[in-house]
């Protein structure tokens, strides 16, 4: 969960008690677990990432009924490029034991389209990850107040 503390700005306290709202919908201990829902799933990484002035790329961890386990930033880079290891993400999954995996990171650059190297790196997570049998699900690139879905756009 998110804390909120004196030393936060009001826009960051209105962010923190959104993330909260929304972790409480997709929380692992409730019956409606499940990240079946888009819109859920756009609105969370937009919260989590839309923010940061540099790149960040993070993966939401699902078990086999798309619960989430776990949200973490995985790697941080520049206001325009980021390092993305296929290992340190195999080495995130098996960590915690995920069945499926929702890729997300953000464009500082105000563009949600995909370069050239989002596509590849997209495709080189899929191919490692299915090595383990973890399904990638979508890859969110966020940018602002709009985000691009590679699910959405036939991509994967």
């Amino acid at each position: 969960m998110n804390k909120i503390n004196a030393d936060m700005s009001h826009d960051d306290i209105i962010i923190a008690s959104a993330l909260n709202i929304l972790e409480k919908r997709i929380s692992y201990s409730s019956d409606d677990l499940s990240m079946t829902s888009p819109a859920i799933c756009k609105e969370y990484v937009k919260l989590h990432l839309a923010r940061y002035e540099h790149e960040v790329f993070a993966c939401l961890w699902l078990d086999n009924r798309n619960r989430v386990i776990n949200f973490n930033k995985v790697f941080r880079g520049t206001i325009d490029v980021c390092s993305v290891h296929s290992r340190e993400i195999v080495k995130n999954a098996m960590k915690h034991n995920a069945a499926a995996v929702i890729l997300a990171h953000n464009h500082p650059s105000g563009v949600s389209e995909p370069s050239a190297a989002d596509r590849r790196i997209t495709e080189r997570l899929i191919n490692a990850l299915a090595l383990i049998y973890v399904r990638v699900l979508d890859h969110f690139i966020v940018s602002g107040s709009d985000s691009y879905s590679f699910a959405e756009s036939g991509l994967l």
